[in-house]
């Protein structure tokens, strides 16, 4: 009878123990977010020569110049997120 409430009391005093612990937690997140942006521009030409048979014998051309450009726009983003925890446990015993 006596082990058991020499038991009974230690439990107590470790459940008392337990809830004078106090533990408390601090989180910091930081989140940078790079961006790039890549641009490439493509440019064709293309130029036709016709000619005008109709003014013969004095015939002359007609010249067609056709630009065409392509623009391509890439965009990575990156991004970067640091977590930063700190826990401070403070215990108090009797």
């Amino acid at each position: 009878m006596g082990n058991q409430k020499y038991i009974l009391s230690y439990i107590l005093a470790h459940m008392l123990s337990l809830t004078l612990s106090h533990t408390h937690t601090h989180t910091h997140t930081h989140t940078h977010t790079h961006t790039h942006t890549h641009t490439h521009t493509h440019t064709h030409t293309h130029t036709h020569v016709r000619v005008c048979a109709r003014t013969h014998p004095h015939p002359h051309t007609h010249t067609h110049t056709h630009t065409h450009t392509h623009t391509h726009t890439h965009t990575h983003t990156h991004t970067h997120t640091h977590t930063h925890t700190h826990t401070h446990t403070h215990t108090h015993s009797f």
